[in-house]
């Protein structure tokens, strides 16, 4: 299995960008998380642990995506670098080759690895400057 899926980035609106989606398009989110809610977050500021890590809304058959960029995490994005392209794959060495492929010539903003949502997950930019998402999550037995 393979999905492509559009990732949004904000600057701190997401929140108020994705309740506007959610009217638009007649539906709920199927995952709300903060960035409190994360490990670690506690340490954040108050502000920061607000903010919108991941908000998920299904839109026919795909989901839109969507977080906030933070200052205090060094994250700045720019009009044509607030959204990625997001693939979820069932299989580990498909999901590998596809970054590997994606960044070769291109870059690599975040390596593949484990994070806490997904078994292998990583950012990378190919060389045309599109930023691709990479997921992989095994298959559910």
């Amino acid at each position: 299995m393979m999905r492509l899926d559009p990732y949004l980035n904000f600057n701190g609106n997401t929140e108020e960008v994705f309740n506007f989606y959610k009217k638009v398009f007649k539906n709920d989110f199927t995952s709300l998380m903060r960035f409190g809610d994360m490990p670690g977050g506690e340490k954040m500021s108050p502000g920061d642990r607000t903010k919108i890590l991941h908000v998920a809304l299904p839109v026919g058959d795909n989901v839109l995506m969507g977080t906030d960029a933070l200052d205090s995490m060094n994250q700045k994005i720019s009009a044509g670098d607030n959204f990625s392209i997001s693939i979820t794959l069932d299989d580990e060495a498909e999901a590998t080759r596809i970054f590997d492929a994606l960044s070769e010539r291109g870059d690599v903003i975040m390596p593949l690895g484990k994070e806490f949502w997904s078994d292998l997950f990583g950012i990378c930019k190919d060389p045309f400057g599109i930023q691709w998402m990479i997921n992989f999550r095994p298959k559910q037995k």
